[in-house]
C-alpha cells in the first residue's frame, strides 16, 4: 500500500525491520509502556504492535510470565478488527510495561527474523488483503490465535504456533502479500493438529497411571 503526499508523490511505507529498529534505538534500556510503542510506531500502529508483540513467542520455548498479557493484548485488538471496528486497549494494558531492556534483547533477532521475511513479502493475492470480509476474517484467525498464546501452557510450541500464525497475518495484511497470509492458515492448521496430538498424549497418559494405580 503506498502513501499519498499533498505535492502528489508517493512513497512506499518503511520496511517493518526498519521500523524495528528505530524503535530499539529510541527506547534505549529503560522499560516502555504500551502506550509509547504505540505512538512511537505511528500510523501503523496496531497491525505492527501485535506483529510485535507476537514476536518473542516464535520460539518453540515458552516465555512465562509475558505470553498472558500479551496475548490478550492481541486478542482484544483482533476482536476490533474482526468486527470491522477501529483498533483499541483499555488504559490499563496500555500502561503495561515492556521490561527494561526488553527491546534490545529480543529485538536484535526479531529484526533479523523481519529482514528475512522482507525478501518475500511483496504485495500478491491482494484480494486476499484488500477485501474488507475477508480481512476481518484474517482478524478472527489471529483472535484465536491470541487466545491459544493465552494458555500458560508450559510445553514447547504451545506459544509459537499461534505466534507464527500473528506474524504472519500481520505482515501478510501490513504488505499486502496474500500468500503469508494463506501460510497462517497452513500453520494454524499445523497448530489444530498439535494441539489435538497433546491433548490425547495426555489422556493416554492419565489412562496409563489410572490403569498402573489400579494394578
Amino acid at each position: 500500500m503506498k502513501i499519498r503526499l499533498r505535492s502528489g508523490s508517493a512513497v512506499k511505507p518503511r520496511k517493518l525491520s526498519v521500523e524495528l529498529a528505530e524503535l530499539r534505538d529510541r527506547s534505549g534500556e529503560r522499560a516502555l509502556t504500551l502506550r509509547e510503542v504505540i505512538y512511537l510506531l505511528g500510523g501503523r500502529a496496531y497491525t505492527l504492535l501485535v506483529l510485535l508483540l507476537a514476536l518473542p513467542f516464535i520460539t518453540p520455548i515458552p516465555l512465562p510470565g509475558l505470553s498472558t498479557p500479551f496475548g490478550l493484548a492481541i486478542a482484544l485488538i483482533a476482536l476490533r478488527l474482526s468486527l470491522g471496528q477501529r483498533p483499541w486497549l483499555s488504559k490499563n494494558l496500555q500502561r503495561k510495561e515492556l521490561p527494561p531492556g526488553f527491546i534490545k534483547k529480543v529485538f536484535a533477532f526479531a529484526e533479523k527474523v523481519l529482514r528475512f521475511f522482507e525478501k518475500f513479502l511483496r504485495p500478491r493475492l491482494t484480494f486476499l488483503t484488500d477485501t474488507p470480509l475477508l480481512a476481518q476474517l484474517h482478524a478472527v484467525l489471529m483472535l484465536l490465535a491470541a487466545l491459544a498464546l493465552l494458555l500458560p501452557l508450559p510445553i514447547p510450541f504451545t506459544n509459537s504456533f499461534p505466534s507464527w500464525v500473528i506474524l504472519l497475518v500481520a505482515a501478510g495484511l501490513l504488505e499486502r502479500d496474500g500468500l503469508f497470509i494463506l501460510s497462517a492458515y497452513v500453520v494454524f492448521a499445523a497448530g489444530v493438529l498439535y494441539f489435538v496430538f497433546l491433548g490425547e498424549a495426555a489422556s493416554q497418559l492419565v489412562q496409563a497411571l489410572w490403569r498402573w494405580l489400579g494394578a
